[in-house]
């Protein structure tokens, strides 16, 4: 366990980025007039929406899937995910050539599983959350002998979704500050190892949904936490504990972690799609939506805003349209 709980460096990161390169092209990074004069500062939208799977955690995925061990991956793997983090072992586990098990909640966006199935992955439903899921996956990886991907615990993981930090980074030097969403925490986790690295003085800011706030509560009371219940249809922020390697991370390199509404949530990914064009599901809106809060203390700055992923339902979209005059 001592190596799962490793913490990742820049220099893990810049090797992720060796793999990651050969497989995918760096995303856009926009900046968008409209945006940039809605919020009253200079946003840079680092468009994880537009990846293969529409989510930033297909980099993880891929480095992960990399390094496996040759016994590992003639045993396959097995994960829980509520869907992205699902679709990046199902599309990596493809590319490699290794048999993939999810398990989801039984509630999981359907598009989502559709795609997972799509990919090749066995999909086992299961659960009424993320949480109860994951306990499956572990029992599943124990009784098959499956390696076990941990959708946080994950060095690999955390390395290879920092590559699309190395991106911005590259792109605007000067970044002021970086608005990040979190469910477990891998992409806030990576993006601060970079950021950091590069420029201490940079901002990181994570983003929870307020109706699942564990992160943010571990975050802010240095413990580790585990809560009952809540739900929020912004599924990739859908996690009701917080775990140790992220939190680790956090609580060294990140300045700061913001609640979200639903309604804010909602209202995002309208004005999302209002000012930039872009499509984001919940989770993706999330840092759009924290920018909001935060438009006066980061006024005239230059701010990175992470549309971690767009894969929404049509039926989320129609209500989160239909609902926008209000």
């Amino acid at each position: 366990m001592g190596d799962q709980l490793r913490v990742p460096t820049l220099l893990d990161v810049l090797r992720a980025r060796a793999v990651v390169q050969r497989y995918l092209a760096p995303t856009p990074l926009l900046n968008s007039p409209a945006v940039n004069e809605y919020f009253g500062f200079d946003a840079y939208l680092k468009c994880e929406n537009l990846q293969p799977i529409n989510a930033f955690k297909i980099r993880g995925g891929l480095y992960l899937m990399s390094r496996l061990a040759p016994d590992e991956r003639q045993r396959g793997v097995v994960t829980a995910s509520t869907g992205n983090h699902g679709q990046s072992i199902a599309y990596a586990a493809r590319v490699f050539g290794v048999r993939a098990v999810v398990y989801a909640p039984e509630g999981a966006n359907p598009d989502k599983v559709a795609a997972m199935r799509r990919l090749g992955a066995e999909v086992v439903l299961t659960g009424r959350d993320f949480d109860e899921a994951r306990l499956a996956a572990e029992q599943r990886a124990r009784e098959d002998g499956l390696r076990y991907v941990h959708s946080a615990n994950e060095p690999d993981l955390i390395a290879g979704v920092g590559t699309y930090a190395l991106e911005m980074i590259e792109a605007v030097p000067d970044l002021d500050a970086v608005i990040v969403p979190v469910g477990a925490g891998s992409g806030v986790c990576g993006t601060a190892i970079v950021m950091k690295a590069v420029n201490p003085a940079i901002k990181v800011i994570g983003v929870q949904s307020a109706e699942m706030p564990a992160v943010y509560q571990a975050f802010r009371e240095r413990r580790l936490v585990a809560r009952e219940g809540g739900a929020t249809f912004a599924e990739g922020l859908a996690t009701r504990v917080a775990f140790e390697l992220p939190l680790r991370i956090m609580w060294e390199l990140v300045d700061d972690m913001r609640l979200v509404s639903e309604e804010e949530l909602r209202r995002a990914i309208v004005r999302l799609l209002q000012t930039a064009h872009l499509l984001a599901e919940g989770a993706g809106a999330a840092a759009f939506a924290a920018a909001e809060q935060l438009r006066a203390e980061l006024a005239g700055k230059k701010v990175g805003l992470i549309v971690s992923g767009g894969n929404i339902t049509l039926d989320t979209l129609r209500w989160a349209l239909s609902t926008a005059g209000s």
